[in-house]
């Protein structure tokens, strides 16, 4: 059913996490997720029940996300993630 399937997505939980050595493109993608309140791109879909989450065609980073309390935040085409926040950016493994 429609509804098993539903709650058995909602429950991906990481298996592990880490912290980011160095800035990468994925890298600046889980910082705009976790500036807006989620771990990652698996949990924002989840949480908004989305398919597609807007992106930069140029750059490819997170255009704008929609946080918990419904409010919106927009990101820049360029990077965001100075190389001091890195550090703070968790990493989750699934």
């Amino acid at each position: 059913s429609e509804v098993s399937g539903d709650m058995a997505k909602a429950d991906i939980k990481p298996k592990s996490i880490h912290q980011a050595k160095e800035w990468s493109d994925h890298v600046e993608n889980l910082y705009r997720y976790q500036q807006a309140g989620y771990r990652d791109e698996v949990e924002y879909k989840q949480v908004k029940q989305v398919d597609m989450v807007e992106h930069w065609p140029e750059t490819g980073f997170v255009k704008k996300l929609q946080r918990k309390d419904n409010t919106f935040y927009y990101y820049n085409k360029q990077r965001e993630c100075e190389d001091k926040e890195v550090p703070k950016v968790k990493v989750y493994v699934y």
